[in-house]
């Protein structure tokens, strides 16, 4: 079942930085998840992507949960070069995307089917305990940041799951490598990839892919919303 238009509207309304094409292999392949378990993504910043995977865990009949702080990662803090003012609330002078977030779930009528989780990704995943069928990591782009997310929730995919890294880039004057040296993790603990759209990489988990649980870093920063 292909993405509604309605749900196409909202997706490329709402701030954030995930072309169409990326938008759509997303969707395919939350629903190939989907069919084994609900989806989790790491980062939410407005909630694009959580439209094109809210749709696919509607059409799997299954959930997506969200987990995100939102108060922005390094990237999207004033100074860098993904820092949005609008989303900066006025009384507290903080990154607040989650009003905005909020209303693009409800634009695209998936309230029924996005669940948002208010935390930290560590720490929410340290208390997570439900399988998975599809994962995925959009989260801080420092590399200790990234390879938290895919240390924390990576052994939660369930043989034949899917995983997705966005922000996938081959060469350092694309982007930031940390996305790419938690795909090359992925791959040495025995996810097998599948396909590459953009900057979005997906693998599927095989019977016997080994994960190791979260690791302490004493230099974590909270996890976040990405550029998205």
């Amino acid at each position: 079942m292909p993405i509604t238009p309605t749900a196409l509207a909202v997706a490329r309304a709402a701030k954030g930085f995930m072309p169409d094409a990326e938008g759509i292999a997303l969707y395919d392949a939350g629903q190939a998840g989907g069919r084994l378990g609900p989806l989790l993504e790491i980062g939410t910043y407005c909630g694009k992507s959580a439209v094109y995977l809210g749709c696919a865990a509607q059409d799997s009949g299954t959930i997506l949960f969200t987990v995100d702080h939102h108060h922005g990662s390094e990237e999207n803090q004033a100074g860098w070069e993904h820092h949005d003012p609008e989303v900066v609330d006025a009384r507290s002078g903080r990154m607040d995307t989650l009003p905005f977030f909020r209303r693009t779930i409800e634009d695209a009528g998936l309230e029924h089917a996005v669940v948002g989780v208010l935390g930290d990704s560590p720490t929410v995943g340290r208390y997570w305990t439900t399988p998975l069928g599809f994962l995925f990591i959009d989260g801080g782009h420092a590399e200790d940041v990234a390879m938290t997310d895919y240390e924390t929730w990576a052994p939660h995919v369930v043989a034949g799951g899917v995983l997705a890294v966005h922000d996938v880039f081959d060469d350092p004057a694309a982007g930031g490598q940390a996305p790419l040296h938690v795909w090359q993790r992925a791959v040495a603990d025995g996810f097998s990839p599948t396909a590459t759209t953009g900057s979005l990489r997906t693998l599927r988990r095989q019977l016997g892919a080994r994960t190791s649980g979260a690791r302490a870093r004493s230099r974590r920063r909270p996890g976040g919303a990405p550029r998205r």
